[in-house]
């Protein structure tokens, strides 16, 4: 795509002038797709990651559109974590300092509540903030949206993970119906094809190269000779590959946990998913797998539906599955969202004809793979990116996603990026935290209070 100047935008002359100023010439491919539609007064849907210039392509739209002498709060924008947050709100001021007297403020959980209603008494034109914060400001009526023009859910893929979907909802029931809607994401999960649907209108969908590429999946064959050679290959392909997340389907509930508690054996984070599972243990385990506290997910293809898990580095077939159909379909869990996906397939002698089968049927042929040295198996085992706190208060007992995030981010906490995803059940909830992180968060979430009260906490995986 040939680079296309901020210059031929429909722009006002000021922001023009700024842009250059900023060195900005170009536009990235995000904004170059998506500003035109943005500028033009349309709902859109973009997908792009962090890094793909989309704060200036949502930012110029409302800058344009922004009535100075109209000291009312005319754009939203809702952010996951307060960093975010205050990153956008930072280059929205720069983008915007031609124009003068424009307010932008910031509204984020684990800051003081009090100064924040003192800066929203004396007025703003562009909110930046968390869900959970903005929700409270709206419940307690410190927050007014009647004049609000444009709405901007910023890193909607993150929110969602973060456990912001009802607070978003609360939120959108404060917002007019007539507005325009922005949706960045990096990536497009089922949630948020449904959040578009109920709260956009004909939305534009615009999409940089780099997230809608076929994703492709590499496939590799190894022959085996017997069972215990199979759980020595399925070692030998995690030291070798080391895959954040990777599931190992195996077609009985006993193999299934057989092999995992081998895996556990050998020092692999591993767990089990078969139909034997209480339905809150079987929770759990999805919770630690889906946030990346837990590396080795071992299932069988029942236990397995419904498992939503995005960026699946890797999916090993310990037996071909029964069905060739079926096979087809655990693979097609790896390589999502524009990432290229690994899966590995056991076989031995006597299903030889599976493959065959399995050749014909995908209409190419699959190279039996030579397999890895031994020698990897003195090497040692992996840890997973993330850990899983588990809080003794739930739904029920009112702890949303946005308490738990401020408590953790607040005064001497963690930072933002270091809190991966949060799950609230009726009574309990879980939270990600970066490994190296997990010692200061206990101490912020049991020390500390969520809701005025003291929940106990501690640490699943």
């Amino acid at each position: 795509m040939s680079q296309i100047a901020f210059s031929s935008l429909k722009l006002h002359p000021a922001l023009l002038k700024n842009i250059s100023s900023l060195g900005y010439q170009a536009m990235t491919p995000i904004q170059a797709q998506s500003l035109p539609y943005i500028l033009d007064g349309k709902d859109v849907i973009a997908q792009g990651k962090t890094g793909s210039g989309k704060t200036a392509a949502f930012g110029l739209g409302l800058l344009e559109k922004l009535n100075v002498k109209h000291f009312r709060v005319q754009s939203l924008i809702l952010c996951p974590t307060r960093e975010l947050a205050d990153q956008v709100a930072k280059e929205i001021r720069k983008l915007g300092r031609a124009i003068h007297n424009i307010k932008v403020l910031t509204l984020c959980g684990g800051m003081p509540f009090a100064p924040q209603m003192g800066s929203l008494e004396h007025g703003a034109h562009i909110i930046v903030g968390t869900p959970g914060r903005v929700e409270d400001h709206l419940r307690k009526g410190t927050l007014r949206l009647d004049n609000l023009s444009t709405f901007v859910l910023d890193e909607g893929d993150r929110m969602l993970d973060m456990g912001f979907q009802s607070a978003l909802d609360a939120i959108i029931e404060h917002v007019p119906a007539k507005r325009q809607t922005l949706l960045f994401s990096a990536t497009f999960p089922d949630q948020i094809q449904s959040i578009a649907k109920r709260i956009m209108s004909r939305p534009v969908m615009v999409q940089v190269a780099s997230t809608h590429e076929s994703a492709t999946i590499q496939q590799h064959l190894y022959k085996v000779d017997d069972n215990q050679q199979r759980l020595t290959v399925v070692r030998l392909l995690l030291l070798q590959y080391r895959p954040e997340s990777a599931v190992v389907f195996c077609n009985t509930k006993r193999e299934t946990q057989d092999v995992a508690d081998e895996l556990c054996r050998h020092g692999f984070s591993t767990l089990a998913l078969h139909g034997d599972l209480e339905q809150r243990d079987r929770d759990q385990t999805l919770v630690q797998f889906a946030n990346k506290s837990v590396s080795v997910l071992v299932a069988t293809d029942v236990a397995a539906r419904g498992l939503d898990i995005d960026a699946l580095d890797a999916v090993i077939n310990y037996h071909i599955a029964h069905e060739t159909e079926l096979h087809v379909h655990r693979i097609g869990r790896t390589g999502r969202a524009g990432s290229k996906g690994i899966a590995y397939t056991l076989y031995n002698e006597k299903e030889t004809y599976k493959i065959a089968r399995l050749e014909e049927y995908l209409n190419q042929s699959i190279d039996t793979a030579p397999l890895p040295p031994v020698s990897l198996l003195e090497k040692p085992t992996y840890n997973p990116p993330m850990a899983t706190l588990q809080i003794d208060g739930g739904k029920k007992q009112k702890v949303r996603p946005g308490d738990i995030l401020g408590a953790l981010t607040g005064e001497n906490g963690i930072a933002g990026k270091e809190v991966g995803k949060i799950d609230i059940f009726d009574n309990w909830a879980y939270v990600a935290v970066s490994r190296d992180a997990t010692k200061p968060a206990l101490k912020k979430l049991g020390d500390g209070k969520l809701k005025g009260r003291s929940f106990r906490v501690r640490r699943v995986a």
